[in-house]
């Protein structure tokens, strides 16, 4: 697949299969050039989380094609452009596009592969970046009835972007926001705009067992946390079985353990960690009550102490019926009612989306990226890349939903 993809791309031209017509005609050439060289540019040279200072500086001048009222520096190394609206006086809306790279090394044999060594676009940002761009551009030709704020926003990954843009104060008083992810489950062409849950809670835990250290030979002369963290790792599984309802979403994996630096020393404290995903306010609330009581029984049944501390990232995305409505409406009248397709899964990953959604109304949609004949490679793994199409199918899609947006608002 990827040796297919590949030479398509090194004849300079961008793999067009999947991308309807009606949405390939939205662009000129050198737009149509311009955004595949943008999303290029960005996967080779992918940046972590507040460290995107080329990757802004680069969208920055990119943005100039669409002529944008303003360009205002957020969050660090955030950009908030403003495109002008038929009408200065109707409500703004704004569309959102992440920008952040994932500390993996990338595998995808890519002519455009990343140059930065341990870190590549792995869940598709430099798809989400190019699209607001292309989002910009076809707004700046065919303007909604309000001012439109094209957000670019650092550090998705880890979950504290959205938070730092509100916080600038350059989102205060729009009226709705629109964003999307590339999805290789689904085809260039369909989207998914549904209302209801599409993406969960991310919690992370951080529990330590602090016990008494000793020889290796001689156990009965400690109080071994590593025990104690063994029996914890298997007792703290028990919560989603038994606690939770069964048609109650949720998710509690262990995933680090550290204890001990040699095979003959028995060491005084042990670590594990995790993330807790949850899609309603009161299953978040009884894993981090559950996991504090079972956690401290543990520790008190072995002599040990237990320190529990729950960090609570990104709140889960519930998409509202009004606003999916209008970025539905959008995708239908785009790419054909049948090109709207269901999520089909109860998606258990976290978005900082959610964050805007707390404050702002808004919806977020999955924008199919596999070429036909493709893998359905998952994100955040070294050989995931989104088809090019995609860049094209998310940029209008998204304009189109802050037109309809615009347009019910200002009416209203």
């Amino acid at each position: 697949m990827h040796e297919s993809v590949a030479l398509s791309m090194t004849a300079g031209d961008f793999d067009h299969s999947g991308l309807p017509a009606k949405v390939a005609a939205l662009f000129g050439d050198e737009q149509r050039a311009a955004l595949i060289a943008l999303r290029r540019d960005l996967h080779q040279h992918p940046e972590l989380a507040f460290a995107e200072s080329r990757t802004s500086a680069v969208l920055e001048q990119a943005l100039v094609m669409a002529d944008p009222v303003s360009v205002q520096r957020v969050a660090r190394t955030g950009l908030v452009a403003r495109i002008r609206g038929r009408d200065r006086s109707a409500p703004v809306v704004a569309v959102r596009g992440d920008i952040d790279a994932l500390p993996i090394q990338e595998a995808t044999g890519l002519p455009f592969s990343s140059r930065n060594e341990g870190v590549m676009h792995a869940c598709g940002h430099d798809v989400h970046a190019a699209w607001a761009i292309g989002a910009a551009y076809l707004l700046a030709a065919r303007p909604a009835t309000g001012d439109v704020l094209v957000v670019l926003q650092p550090a998705e990954e880890i979950g504290e972007g959205a938070a730092a843009v509100l916080q600038s104060g350059a989102l205060d008083g729009v009226a709705a926001i629109f964003g999307a992810h590339v999805d290789r489950r689904f085809l260039v062409g369909q989207v998914v705009a549904q209302a209801g849950p599409l993406a969960a809670a991310a919690d992370t835990f951080k529990i330590t067992l602090t016990g008494r250290g000793a020889h290796g030979a001689r156990p009965h002369e400690s109080v071994d946390p590593v025990l104690g963290a063994a029996l914890l790792i298997a007792s703290l599984q028990g919560i989603v079985s038994r606690r939770v309802n069964p048609s109650v979403p949720a998710v509690l994996t262990v995933a680090t353990m550290q204890a001990g630096s040699a095979s003959n020393v028995i060491p005084e404290i042990a670590t594990i960690g995790g993330t807790l995903r949850t899609i309603d306010p009161a299953t978040r609330a009884l894993l981090a009550n559950e996991m504090r009581r079972v956690a401290h029984g543990i520790a008190v049944a072995h002599d040990l102490t237990a320190e529990v501390l729950i960090d609570l990232g990104p709140p889960p995305i519930v998409n509202p019926e009004q606003e999916t409505a209008w970025a539905r409406q959008a995708a239908a009248g785009l790419l054909g009612i049948d090109a709207v397709v269901p999520l089909g899964i109860t998606n258990m990953a976290g978005e900082d989306f959610a964050y805007y959604m707390a404050s702002i109304p808004g919806a977020f949609l999955r924008i199919g990226a596999r070429e036909p004949g493709g893998e359905a490679t998952p994100a955040h793994t070294p050989r995931f890349f989104a088809a090019d199409g995609s860049l094209f199918i998310g940029a209008a899609v998204l304009a189109e939903t802050a037109r309809l947006a615009s347009a019910t608002l200002a009416s209203a």
